[in-house]
């Protein structure tokens, strides 16, 4: 779904949040980098948008030159999850996760904070927790019959993500949980929201 900027986002900055790098630890991918969020530190204005989205591959190649990481090898895999603070390793379960309550979705208007958040921890494998209009309940979490891998090997290399508005102010750390162990950059991030 594309965003129409006449209506929701006349006049109104967006924030692109995304993930570069590619798979392998720092020598292996070397010139480019390891996974990490960009930025990885924001801080936005509460009239602000912010479009949570990555992109990725089931078929790159480092050369020969190794492919270490969680998941079937040549494979880019990316979510995002709430987390209480910086210096853990560990997401809340989508209950405890509060910065979705103050969230809306542009491009899923009747996605509520929990179905925003199953969308962006499965990367898109579960668009919503029973379905919306834009998300047939076939592909929800209550919907699907085959569950998602995991280390997300059947979720989507890419996803589209949400455009999000935010309804308070308030911050978040978040994590994605297939990227961060001992061998890679811990792939972490801050969102910030201020009047």
């Amino acid at each position: 779904a594309v965003v129409s900027t006449q209506s929701t986002g006349a006049g109104k900055t967006i924030y692109n949040l995304n993930v570069r790098g590619k798979r392998g630890n720092i020598v292996q991918t070397f010139p480019a980098t390891e996974y990490d969020f960009i930025p990885d530190r924001l801080v936005v204005k509460k009239d602000d948008l912010v479009h949570v989205q990555w992109t990725g591959s089931n078929s790159h190649d480092n050369n020969n030159d190794g492919d270490d990481g969680e998941g079937q090898g040549g494979t880019d895999r990316s979510n995002f999850m709430e987390m209480s603070d910086q210096s853990e390793s560990y997401p809340k379960t989508i209950k405890e996760a509060k910065f979705w309550d103050g969230v809306e979705s542009l491009t899923d208007p009747d996605a509520d904070g929990t179905d925003i958040a199953i969308g962006l921890a499965s990367a898109g494998y579960y668009c919503s927790k029973k379905g919306t209009k834009n998300c047939d309940e076939d592909l929800s979490l209550e919907g699907r019959k085959k569950h998602i891998d995991d280390k997300m090997n059947n979720a989507p290399a890419s996803y589209f993500g949400h455009v999000l508005k935010f309804t308070k102010t308030g911050g978040m750390n978040y994590v994605c949980t297939r990227n961060n162990n001992f061998s890679n950059r811990s792939q972490k991030g801050s969102i910030t929201v201020k009047n």
